[in-house]
């Protein structure tokens, strides 16, 4: 019988543990063990980034990664982004491109365009395209994904 192992690491900006089994994902573990469903697993092979986190500032697929390795880190999660009521602006450029049809894979896109723009301030379409491209949208809300970036990088600049 394999036993659960208490890993202690930073949620969202908080000292949070979790007693987590060696096969458990990120995934399970955020929703099992902190209710937080923005991170979901779709593809379950790390191909669609709907499971996108932030590990110590680097994105990471939440379904392929195992939540035992995370003792002693700092993980963001979509819920994490905002403060308090107010929206992070990239959430709010999303909301006002429309960019998001079911919204199943919004978190994932979201969290992959905070750390585009804070390696890429002002990218191109091209650049947009490339970096997002391991991110999929089911229903095809692609140009307006690339609008709310647009429009989330132009805010960042003033």
């Amino acid at each position: 019988m394999t036993t659960p192992r208490t890993i202690r690491f930073k949620l969202n900006d908080r000292a949070v543990s979790a007693n987590v089994m060696p096969h458990e994902s990120i995934v399970e573990m955020l929703t099992g063990h902190f209710d937080l469903t923005g991170a979901r697993e779709s593809c379950g092979q790390g191909l669609c980034g709907c499971c996108t986190v932030h590990v110590d500032e680097k994105p990471v697929s939440g379904c392929l990664s195992l939540a035992w390795f995370l003792d002693g880190t700092h993980v963001r999660t979509i819920e994490g982004l905002a403060d308090g009521d107010k929206l992070d602006p990239v959430q709010e450029a999303f909301i006002e491109a429309g960019a998001f049809q079911c919204g199943f894979c919004t978190p994932g896109f979201i969290m992959m365009t905070k750390k585009l723009l804070e390696q890429h301030p002002l990218p191109t379409e091209d650049e947009i395209k490339h970096y997002l491209t391991g991110t999929l949208c089911r229903c095809s809300a692609y140009p307006e994904i690339v609008e709310a970036v647009k429009i989330a990088a132009a805010r960042a600049q003033g």
